[in-house]
């Protein structure tokens, strides 16, 4: 069951980091195209990797801490700075706007973090629920 629970979470976390690069593109008139969304999204994606690794997030895949939070904080660090090394995002001369973190980093915990909390409640639910009977 862990094991099914552990790719599971990783689809839905990976769905939902291309998901945030598509939003971002698109509010800012960005062409939809694949290649496009790739450039985007993979500095979040290898992040996402290394945080999955790190702490193995296939052993506790729907725990919010460790697995949800580590996995945010690499998602959105090692984003933050491939996108700095590779030279995407500069505004104005500005290699990282704040304004970008600040979205970035809550928009990434609400998703990441955010789906792990519903689960959490909706399976602790349905365990009372089935006690009951």
């Amino acid at each position: 069951m862990t094991r099914t629970w552990g790719w599971l979470a990783a689809v839905v976390d990976i769905v939902l980091i291309v998901a945030f690069a598509l939003i971002g593109r698109s509010s800012h008139a960005e062409a939809s195209s694949l290649s496009g969304l790739w450039t985007t999204a993979y500095p979040f994606l290898v992040g996402w990797l290394v945080g999955y690794l790190v702490v193995r997030g296939w052993r506790r895949p729907l725990r919010v801490w460790p697995t949800g939070v580590v996995v945010w904080v690499a998602t959105v660090a090692i984003g933050m700075l491939l996108r700095v090394l590779t030279g995407q995002g500069d505004v104005a001369g500005d290699p990282l706007p704040l304004s970008f973190v600040i979205v970035a980093t809550i928009s990434l915990a609400v998703f990441l973090l955010g789906w792990r909390l519903l689960a959490g409640l909706v399976l602790r639910t349905g365990r009372r629920g089935r006690g009951r009977a």
